[in-house]
């Protein structure tokens, strides 16, 4: 098959799993992977064959997304902030409203020298704020071996200096053993557990459920813990931003103003849900 054959073959393929934009997106994603081409290049490369390998890259990845499985586990990279990541079954895919998230602590706390990201993943967040705001002394900690080795190897790639630990920020062992900080920033896990039969398959069968589901009688458990750590270890002048489930905002909005915490925005995302929440320590 040729390129514009390769495309027709999965897009058509994936309709059966995604409507016809979706479908033509993911495609587009595959054969920029196996051609190594950008779209107005395949454009004008259409008839250009393609040689075995690649043919059995085509079909080795088609069997896999007509599986459910997440074209960014399936081609390993995610795009972040401008950078190409690496992700994979490990680490939750890194999604648009995080960047959001990075964006606000860019344009805001550009003078901050000391960040913690804390559930930090593939480490999206973290390198996106070493890579804009280079000067800061970066941490990151999650729960997961597994998810800090993806980190690192993301740090790596982007040329980026992190301390890395592992550590669990519901323990009051793990609060204690870090230092202060100017900025606290986390993607925690928020969705309630009964959420998980609403969610696409592809979620759910292949990303990490610790990263994503919280127990039903406690789905605020980690902004209780990140709040208590930050009014220990926030310095004066310094904020906490987390991303949010979009009905919990008031909740979390009491948690941090229970622990001391004050000056707290809330902020909506491009899809105008709350998906973002700020408070500081004076």
């Amino acid at each position: 098959m040729n390129i514009s054959e390769s495309h027709r073959y999965l897009r058509d393929a994936l309709t059966a799993l995604y409507d016809q934009r979706e479908a033509g997106n993911i495609a587009d994603m595959v054969m920029e992977k196996i051609s190594g081409l950008k779209r107005i290049d395949r454009v004008l490369n259409k008839g250009h064959e393609l040689d075995p390998a690649q043919t059995q890259l085509l079909h080795r990845y088609a069997d896999n997304l007509l599986q459910h499985q997440p074209v960014q586990y399936v081609l390993q990279e995610a795009w972040f902030y401008g950078m190409r990541l690496y992700v994979d079954e490990r680490v939750l895919i890194p999604r648009p409203e995080t960047e959001e998230l990075a964006e606000w602590i860019i344009k805001e706390e550009i003078k901050k020298t000391t960040i913690i990201d804390i559930g930090t993943g593939s480490g999206c967040i973290a390198i996106a704020l070493k890579k804009n705001v280079p000067a800061a002394d970066i941490w990151a900690i999650d729960i997961s071996e597994a998810a800090l080795e993806v980190a690192q190897k993301n740090a790596g790639m982007q040329h980026t200096d992190i301390t890395f630990l592992k550590a669990d920020i519901l323990q009051e062992a793990a609060q204690s053993s870090l230092p202060p900080f100017d900025i606290i920033v986390s993607n925690p896990p928020y969705i309630p557990a009964s959420g998980e039969k609403e969610m696409s398959k592809n979620v759910t069968q292949y990303e990490p459920h610790n990263a994503l589901f919280v127990p039903d009688n406690d789905p605020l458990m980690f902004y209780s813990a990140i709040a208590a750590f930050a009014s220990g270890n926030l310095n004066a002048n310094g904020h906490v931003y987390m991303e949010i489930h979009e009905a919990m905002g008031e909740a979390v909005k009491d948690i941090f103003e229970n622990h001391g915490l004050s000056d707290i925005i809330i902020r909506k995302d491009l899809q105008g849900k709350e998906r973002m929440i700020r408070a500081g320590k004076r």
